[in-house]
C-alpha cells in the first residue's frame, strides 16, 4: 500500500471516529441537563445506534455494495447526518430526540463498514496494516474528547455541532477517497445474505460459536460503560470528566498497536480472556472507588478500557476473519457486527437503563450496586468461556463451503 494512500486513510479514520466521539460520549449528560431526561430514555436513544447496527448490514449489502462506490456514498451520508446532528440541537423533548438520533444512527452506521470497506481494499496485507490505519481513529475519538472537556461544552449542543462540522467535512473528503467500485452489480442478493448469512457455516466450529456466543452477551456490560459513565463521572463530581475519559481511547491506541504481536505470540483464547476480566475489574473499580471524585480507582477503571476493547472486540473482528477466509471475510465481519453492535448492545443499553432508573436515589443513583451488575454479567461470561472455549491459537481460515 502505497504511503499516499495510507494517509488519506488516516484521515479518513480520524474524521469518522472524532464525528462518533464529539456527541456520543456525553450523550446521557446532555439529556440530562437539558432534556430532563430519565434513565430509561437515556438508554433507549443510545439503543438507537445498536438499532442502526442491526439494519445497516441490509443497506450496505444490499444497497451500496450494489449499486454505489463506497466512498460516495459514504459521502452522503455523512453530509445528511451532519444536518441531522444540528437538527438534534433544535429539538426540545425525548421523544423527538429519539426519533432524531434513531435517523441520524441510520445515515452514520452504514459508514463504519464503508469506511473498513475502503480500508481493507487498498491494504495489501489487511493484518498487519489495518491496525496501523484503524489507530488514527482512536487518534480522533481522542481529539474530540480533548475539546469537548476542555471547552468545557459536554453538557451543550456545541457538542452536536461540533459533531456536525466534522461530519460535515468528511462527507466532502469521501468523494475525494481512494476509489472503492461496488462489488455487487448483476448479482442478487438477498436480506439473510446482507445480513451475513454466508458466514453462518462459521457456527459450524464450535470455538467460533463459543466465542460468538460471549461476544454477544460481553456487549450488555459495554453498554454500560457507553451509556452511564460520564453521567455517573459528573454526578459524583468529577471535573473536565469527557476530557478524562479519553485515558480510555489512549490506552485503546496503545493496546491496539500490540494487537499483532500479543496475538501470535499468546494466542487468541488469553487476549479474548483478558479482555473479559478487564471488564470485571473495571466495574468493581468503579462501583467501589466513586466515593472520591479523584480515586485512583477511577482513573484506572477508565484506562482499562484499551484492555476491555482491543483485547475482546478488535481481536474478535481479526479472529473472524482468520475463520472465515477470503471467501466469506465479508458477510463474517457484518455477522459479527449485527451480532454485537446491534443485538448484544439494543440489549444491553436497554437494560442499563433499567437498571439505572432502579437504583435511582432522589437526584443521584446507588452508583455501587449499579456497576456490581455489569461485573456479574462479565464474570459470569469469563466462566462460560473458560469452560467451553477450546482453541489456542489463531487458527488459518477454516474450509468453507458456499451457502
Amino acid at each position: 500500500m502505497k504511503r499516499s494512500i495510507g494517509a488519506s486513510l488516516a484521515i479518513m479514520m480520524f474524521l469518522q471516529y472524532f464525528t462518533w466521539s464529539a456527541w456520543y460520549v456525553t450523550m446521557g449528560t446532555y439529556m440530562k441537563s437539558n432534556l430532563g431526561s430519565s434513565d430509561v430514555q437515556i438508554g433507549a436513544a443510545f439503543s438507537a445506534l445498536a438499532i442502526a447496527t442491526m439494519i445497516s448490514p441490509f443497506f450496505v449489502g444490499m444497497v451500496a455494495d450494489r449499486f454505489f462506490a463506497a466512498q460516495r456514498i459514504m459521502g452522503v451520508l455523512h453530509l445528511v447526518g451532519a444536518g441531522l446532528l444540528v437538527l438534534a440541537t433544535q429539538v426540545s423533548g425525548n421523544t423527538a430526540f429519539y426519533w432524531v438520533i434513531l435517523v441520524y444512527s441510520l445515515m452514520y452506521m452504514p459508514t463504519i463498514a464503508l469506511s473498513n470497506n475502503v480500508a481493507f481494499t487498498q491494504m495489501t496485507d489487511p493484518g498487519k496494516q489495518f491496525p496501523w490505519i484503524r489507530v488514527f481513529g482512536t487518534v480522533g475519538w481522542i481529539v474530540a474528547g480533548l475539546l469537548v472537556g476542555n471547552l468545557g461544552i459536554e453538557k451543550s449542543a456545541n457538542t452536536f455541532f461540533l459533531a456536525a462540522m466534522c461530519s460535515a467535512a468528511l462527507g466532502l473528503y469521501s468523494f475525494f477517497l481512494p476509489d472503492t467500485p461496488a462489488k455487487g452489480k448483476g448479482v442478487a442478493v438477498s436480506g439473510a445474505r446482507a445480513l451475513g448469512s454466508d458466514a453462518f457455516v462459521l457456527f459450524k466450529d464450535k470455538p467460533y460459536l463459543v466465542f460468538f456466543i460471549a461476544a454477544v452477551l460481553v456487549c450488555i456490560p459495554l453498554a454500560f460503560y457507553y451509556g452511564f459513565a460520564n453521567p455517573f463521572l459528573n454526578e459524583i463530581g468529577m471535573t473536565n470528566s469527557a476530557g478524562k475519559m479519553i485515558l480510555g481511547q489512549v490506552s485503546e491506541g496503545l493496546f491496539i498497536l500490540a494487537i499483532p504481536f500479543l496475538i501470535n505470540r499468546i494466542g487468541v483464547k488469553y487476549m479474548l480472556m483478558i479482555g473479559i476480566i478487564a471488564w470485571i475489574v473495571r466495574y468493581v473499580l468503579f462501583a467501589y472507588g466513586y466515593g472520591d471524585p479523584n480515586s485512583w480507582m477511577l482513573y484506572t477503571g477508565i484506562i482499562l478500557h484499551g484492555v476491555c476493547y482491543d483485547f475482546f472486540f478488535v481481536t474478535g473482528y481479526m479472529y473472524s476473519e482468520k475463520k472465515a477466509g477470503e471467501k466469506i471475510k465479508n458477510s463474517a465481519q457484518g455477522l459479527f457486527t449485527f451480532a454485537t453492535y446491534g443485538l448484544g448492545m439494543f440489549i444491553g443499553t436497554w437494560f442499563s437503563g433499567f437498571v439505572a432508573s432502579y437504583y435511582q436515589q432522589g437526584a443521584g443513583h446507588d452508583w455501587r450496586s449499579i456497576w456490581l451488575v455489569p461485573a456479574a454479567i462479565a464474570f459470569a461470561v469469563l466462566v462460560y468461556f473458560l469452560l467451553f472455549f477450546r482453541e489456542k491459537k489463531v487458527p488459518e481460515a477454516v474450509a468453507v463451503e458456499e451457502v
